[in-house]
């Protein structure tokens, strides 16, 4: 006969979790509720049998970490949440997303269908977590937003996250527009520019969302670096411009501020240039949220080529699964 095989004891619930033992507790009830009851936090009775059981995500969370994607998700096509999420996942992060918007497409075709959660659907879907102790998030991440509404109640989420974990990681990707074109209401781009760049942990723009957020004009390598610097002083430690067409060269700019005296680490990467359509959610989810949980430097989190596997791994995996054919 085979001898049964050791179970290992579970790690023990991190401090944040462990109130999932409220649901089990051990203060004897009255006896006329019958042998075995005891007495719920509001006062009832509850039965051992019936007891609820741990939640797995929160009681066992990732390596990683606990991520909350507010973006646009659309039936046909990837960008938004349908095409962070996955990759996340693959990861090893836990991911909770939060559709802002849910269309039949992406509005860069001539019509599109579907359904725009407001400011209160959102801060509903907040209560209802918070009223399952299910907020303790190490990350939030959010796109698309269509509204100041909507955009306001997005930085109240953040607080509220904030207040559960104050070490949350906000990685904000401020969709506004590519090519001298506003996706959003032009007032949008003052409450990005007051509001929530202050409170970002790392932003994600491209060379247009990047001069409208500071100002600048950017033609050349070190008018980026300079827009990074202004956008350091205002509040995020991290920034990547996703892409910019410098001089007929399409790069991406990385810069991360260790430290308020510290020069920020600085680099660039040369992306070819494809005649298609693209997301930047798949990259900036991807660099930004590993390095921020890994502890690396963007520079190391990014591939290189000391390591041509992985890059080419994930060059292939970001130009299949973000590209919109016509």
């Amino acid at each position: 006969m085979l001898a049964a095989a050791a179970v290992p004891p579970l790690p023990p619930l991190p401090r944040s979790c462990a109130s999932w033992r409220r649901w089990i507790p051990s203060t004897p009830f009255s006896s006329r509720d019958g042998p075995g009851w005891r007495r719920g936090t509001s006062g009832g009775a509850v039965h051992p049998a019936m007891a609820r059981p741990p939640i797995l995500s929160v009681a066992l969370p990732s390596d990683t970490g606990r991520v909350l994607s507010i973006q646009s998700h659309t039936v046909q096509g990837y960008v938004g949440n349908k095409s962070a999420v996955f990759p996340l996942q693959l990861l090893g992060f836990d991911v909770d997303p939060i559709n802002s918007v849910q269309f039949s497409n992406h509005t860069g075709y001539p019509k599109f269908r579907g359904q725009v959660l407001n400011g209160n659907q959102l801060w509903d879907l907040i209560e209802g977590l918070e009223e399952n102790e299910l907020l303790h998030y190490t990350h939030l991440l959010t796109g698309y937003i269509g509204s100041v509404s909507f955009l306001n109640t997005v930085l109240q989420v953040v607080d509220k996250l904030r207040s559960v974990n104050p070490d949350l990681i906000y990685v904000c990707d401020p969709v506004l527009g590519d090519e001298g074109k506003l996706y959003v209401p032009q007032d949008l781009v003052s409450v990005y520019q007051e509001k929530v760049v202050p409170v970002a942990s790392m932003l994600t723009p491209n060379q247009f969302e990047v001069e409208l957020l500071t100002g600048l004009r950017i033609t050349s390598e070190q008018d980026g670096l300079k827009a990074c610097n202004t956008l350091h002083s205002a509040g995020p430690r991290k920034v990547i411009i996703t892409s910019a067409l410098i001089e007929d060269k399409l790069l991406l700019i990385g810069s991360y501020k260790r430290t308020e005296e510290q020069p920020p680490e600085q680099f660039k990467i040369e992306i070819p240039k494809i005649p298609a359509y693209f997301t930047k959610c798949i990259p900036a989810s991807w660099a930004h949220l590993w390095a921020s949980e890994h502890g690396r430097t963007l520079v190391s989190a990014w591939p290189t080529q000391t390591d041509k596997k992985r890059a080419l791994c994930v060059s292939v995996w970001v130009w299949v699964h973000a590209l919109e054919l016509p």
